[in-house]
């Protein structure tokens, strides 16, 4: 089969679409998935420079951690899926691969209403928004959803969730244009960080002093003390992004103050029994909005697979608004 591949983790020019072997044919409740498109991510920029590894037992030359196709062989023990079914899920690697094997439980029937380019730009984008937000921040109706890179996949699909559930939702963003963009899709205030930095005064002016209840940061340690300058009391950070870095200084009285619960996410590392509960609310949950277009994928662009290297260079240009696919 053909792979996006890492040749080395030190150049610059280390990407190829290879032959590689196929996965081994699926046994007990594994699924083998003929891939016909596959998200792209910034953990695989940095799995590209060697900087997030894939857990054990995952190349960490093959990256990918979501895509959708169809179902080409089942395990023994699989129920529930077919020969032929349409499926998109999340991975911890090896995703962006003409085949793919798939523990089933982390495997979601694509809606009829997506192709499959649409269903490679949901998983990792929604099971991490959904997660983060409500499962973890327990988002509740009529509180308030601040969302640092709205623009980005995750953040517009927590925008569209927080929406759905008639949430108010104030979006930061390094550029006005993707404020502008993010508009359409329901976004009550938007705020550029690069001329308002401090932007908790804006949060706070429109919440009438109140604050978020939940906070989603994608960013990092550079928005970690307006976070909490932008908490309400009894508010809920949400960390899932570290592009701005690891490290700041922690207010402990300003924490204490606002009885504030900061909560550390990430979704590649944890087990496959937690995959499989973050699938089957993904499935309860999300799938059916997806179905009625009360949600939808933000498609950036796509190529093909033999295009992986512009892809990445695309991607990599915080240019994009949404998701970059490709497609095998």
């Amino acid at each position: 089969m053909k792979a996006v591949y890492f040749t080395d983790f030190q150049s610059e020019d280390n990407l190829e679409l290879r032959d590689v072997p196929d996965p081994q044919p699926p046994t007990g409740s594994k699924v083998l998935v003929r891939v016909k498109a596959a998200g792209l991510n910034r953990a695989d920029l940095l799995q590209r420079r060697g900087l997030y590894p894939p857990p054990a037992g995952y190349s960490p030359n093959i990256p990918g951690l979501e895509f959708a196709g169809e179902v080409a062989a089942i395990g023994e023990t699989v129920t529930g899926f077919a020969v032929g079914d349409r499926v998109f899920g999340i991975a911890a690697g090896e995703a962006q691969a003409e085949l793919h094997l798939a523990d089933a439980s982390h495997l979601a029937r694509v809606p009829e209403n997506l192709s499959f380019v649409e269903a490679a730009a949901v998983p990792e984008a929604f099971i991490t928004a959904y997660d983060a937000v409500f499962t973890l921040g327990k988002l509740q109706a009529g509180e308030t959803l601040l969302i640092h890179a709205v623009g980005s996949g995750v953040g517009l699909a927590a925008l569209q969730l927080a929406k759905a559930n008639g949430n108010v939702v104030i979006g930061t963003s390094r550029t006005a244009e993707k404020l502008e963009k993010c508009a359409a899709f329901g976004l009550d205030l938007g705020v550029e960080t690069s001329t308002s930095p401090g932007f908790s005064s804006n949060v706070i002016d429109a919440t009438d002093g109140r604050g978020a209840n939940v906070i989603l940061d994608l960013v990092g340690a550079a928005y970690f003390e307006q976070n909490l300058l932008s908490l309400a009391v009894k508010g809920r950070l949400i960390l899932v992004g570290l592009t701005s870095g690891r490290t700041a200084e922690f207010n402990l009285g300003l924490a204490l103050q606002k009885r504030a619960s900061i909560i550390g996410t990430v979704l590649r590392a944890r087990s496959a029994e937690e995959k499989a509960d973050v699938t089957r609310a993904f499935t309860n949950e999300v799938v059916p909005l997806l179905a009625k277009g009360i949600v939808s994928p933000t498609l950036d662009r796509v190529f093909p697979s033999r295009d992986a290297d512009a892809a990445y260079q695309y991607l990599g240009s915080n240019k994009s608004f949404g998701k970059v696919v490709l497609e095998f």
